[in-house]
Parts: structure tokens; C-alpha cells; sequence
């Protein structure tokens, strides 16, 4: 029998929830889409709840990951900022190097 662990994890600030799983698949979701209400969409999340999302993740950081444009003649749109990129790369190498200590850990026992 073959066994794995498996694990989530997030970063906190003070106020809760920095960064996890879903919010960096609404960033990705952002940046492929370009629009906040598009990646709501493609995700099967409410645009209200996407917005609260980026508002706190912005809110907590030292510099926005989001920037946001409202709509007019032009539209609207959202971007990536250069460090929310680096948040996201940050992110993915912590849960990728999470993942391969457990793997470690699991096969260090013998389980």
C-alpha cells in the first residue's frame, strides 16, 4: 500500500489570511483574464467575493498585487502588478518545497 500526505498551506498576517490556494488561483485567474470580473467568472466566484478577495490581499501587503481600472468607453480592467507576480512565484516554490519535505518525511518513516 502506498500512502501520501497531504497538506494546504497559507500565509497570515495579523488581520487573517494573506495569500493561499485560491486566492493565487484568483491572481493567476486575473492575470490570464485581465479583467476581475472575468476570472470571477471563469472560477465560479462571485465578482463580490473576488473583489473582497483582492481588497484584503491588497490591504495586507506592503505594495498592492492588483491594480484596477473601472469601466467606461475603454473598460475596465485588472492587472497583476509586478510584485503580486513575485508573490505568486513566492507562493508556488513554498507549497512546492512544503510538498517535497513531506514526501521526505513520509518515506524518513517507512510508513
Amino acid at each position: 500500500m502506498s500512502y501520501q500526505i497531504k497538506s494546504r498551506i497559507w500565509i497570515e498576517s495579523n488581520d487573517g489570511v494573506f495569500l493561499g490556494e485560491g486566492r493565487i488561483r484568483l491572481l493567476r485567474a486575473i492575470a490570464k483574464e485581465g479583467s476581475l470580473n472575468k476570472a470571477a467568472k471563469s472560477l465560479k466566484m462571485s465578482y463580490k467575493k473576488a473583489w473582497k478577495l483582492i481588497d484584503t490581499i491588497n490591504k495586507a501587503a506592503p505594495e498592492p498585487l492588483v491594480l484596477t481600472t473601472s469601466g467606461g468607453n475603454g473598460g475596465g480592467g485588472s492587472q497583476i502588478t509586478p510584485y503580486g507576480h513575485k508573490m505568486i512565484v513566492t507562493f508556488e516554490q513554498i507549497n512546492q518545497n512544503c510538498w517535497k519535505f513531506l514526501d521526505q518525511q513520509l518515506a524518513k518513516h517507512k510508513l
